[in-house]
């Protein structure tokens, strides 16, 4: 996902903003420290300490780099929901005839969409397919020029962004 271009809402900067303001003094810091510890210990080439420690450190640098990457790479949209309409922060529940089934889930932005914890990338062809739409109607899904498919509308809840975590990568 690094280099890509994502929607973000002002939430999810504020949260990504917070992310780093801690990972750049709090957590950088403590696991410099860590390494240095680990390297007092001396004989490096069996210290576990030292390992564990330095791959810690690379680890909160690379997420550093992804969040100011997507922070770069991001542009702003709106939370506001219209009343009856699909929006971001909804939660969905839709119905697909030819399978008989239905779904819930709430649409977000890529940065917090989790598919095993019903949050919807914004991006995806199913979210774009719904969005603006109402209660009631069918859409049709685009997946592909030779694939699509039809899901109806049932239920639409305005929701927050609030407690959605960020994803990891």
């Amino acid at each position: 996902m690094s280099g890509t271009h994502q929607y973000l809402t002002a939430q999810d900067v504020e949260k990504i903003k917070e992310e780093l303001n801690e990972r750049k003094v709090v957590t950088r810091h403590k696991l410099l420290d860590e390494v240095k510890e680990a390297r007092a210990q001396g004989d490096y080439s069996e210290n576990f300490e030292l390992y564990a420690a330095k791959k810690a450190k690379n680890q909160n640098e690379s997420r550093i780099r992804y969040l100011e990457n997507v922070l770069k790479n991001s542009t702003v949209i709106s939370d506001k929901s219209v009343s009856g309409e699909v929006c971001i922060n909804n939660t969905v529940t839709i119905y697909y005839p030819d399978d008989d089934e239905e779904q819930t889930f709430k649409i977000t932005t890529s940065i917090r969409s989790n598919s095993m914890e019903g949050r919807l990338d914004v991006e995806s062809p199913l979210a774009k397919a719904i969005m603006h739409h109402h209660e009631g109607e069918t859409v049709t899904v685009h997946v592909s020029p030779d694939v699509n498919y039809d899901v109806k509308i049932l239920k639409i809840d305005s929701t927050t962004n609030g407690d959605d975590d960020l994803r990891s990568f």
